[in-house]
């Protein structure tokens, strides 16, 4: 991170991540309404891990550049071994790639085995990588005072989102809000990473006061006075709100959409599945009928079958 293009490519892949999640999840909930039971990950068709092994492809990619490839030596450290203060972001971003590397890890292999919390465990190894997310962003090494600090200010709060969602995910594996939820913020946080490439390295998109700073090998949003960073921050706080209503407006038509969809399907299911039985309890009537065709029933039997009767007055 720390360039255009270090904020759009993670932001992608969270934006994938999240729409892959809210489609399957909505998908899974309108074929099984009466059923549903959340999933931290989605198989697919021909590869099962798919999702995982992107996941972990993806973090070994963002380590890589951001320790070995984007670093001028290509590697972070300094002459003497120490981690030079322009590398300290470097480690912070690499050390939440990591985290979700191993949940991605830790994930194949609970399912490999198949153990009775694998369920929970696996939630709660996501539950830790937002949480890795919101510790490293919340006190990150870049400045948190700039325009560059007020999007990440604004980005802790989608995480609180994801993090909260992913915990309550542990005890309501039944509860399709809580994964609708978490799918949407997720959604959020690939956009809104994108966003922030886009508006921080991108001359033209500056707000009007601001410019691109060299410091300490980077490029930083300073402004010309305090009116001028009051006016950028506020400008950031409106994008957000913006795409926050976007958002919402795109994950509610998606949801109908998919629900109209693959909803009848739920429905024609539920009308055969009422069919069948029907017809195994109208064959057993009949059965019965049949079996009682021609027999001679004594006279104690006859008398079971009437109710007895008060005589007295």
């Amino acid at each position: 991170m720390g360039t255009l293009v270090g904020h759009v490519a993670p932001g992608f892949a969270f934006l994938a991540l999240g729409l892959w999640h809210l489609f399957s999840h909505i998908k899974l909930h309108a074929q099984q309404p009466n059923s549903y039971t959340s999933s931290p990950w989605f198989p697919t068709s021909r590869l099962r891990y798919l999702e995982l092994f992107l996941i972990m492809l993806g973090s070994s990619i963002s380590v890589s550049m951001e320790l070995f490839i984007g670093p001028r030596n290509h590697q972070p450290f300094d002459t003497d071994g120490t981690i030079p203060s322009n590398h300290l972001h470097n480690f912070e971003h690499s050390s939440i790639s990591i985290t979700f590397f191993v949940y991605a890890a830790f994930a194949i292999l609970l399912d490999r085995i198949g153990p009775k919390a694998q369920y929970g465990l696996t939630q709660f190894l996501g539950a830790l990588a937002f949480g890795q997310q919101l510790f490293l962003f919340h006190l990150h090494s870049a400045d948190h005072m700039g325009v560059e600090g007020q999007y990440h200010l604004l980005l802790q709060i989608v995480l609180v989102v994801s993090l909260a969602t992913a915990l309550m995910g542990i005890g309501l594996p039944k509860s399709f809000m809580v994964s609708f939820v978490r799918s949407a913020s997720i959604t959020f946080q690939g956009v809104w990473f994108m966003v922030m490439g886009y508006a921080l390295w991108t001359p033209s998109l500056i707000p009007k006061g601001c410019f691109l700073n060299l410091e300490e090998g980077h490029q930083v949003v300073r402004c010309h006075g305090e009116e001028a960073l009051h006016r950028a921050k506020s400008l950031v706080n409106i994008q957000f709100s913006w795409l926050l209503i976007a958002i919402i407006i795109f994950v509610m038509s998606f949801y109908l959409f998919l629900v109209k969809l693959y909803g009848d399907e739920a429905e024609y299911s539920t009308l055969t599945k009422e069919n069948l039985l029907y017809e195994e309890d109208s064959d057993d009537v009949e059965s019965q009928k049949g079996s009682k065709v021609g027999e001679k029933k004594s006279f104690m039997e006859i008398g079971r079958g009437f109710v007895p009767i008060d005589m007295e007055r």
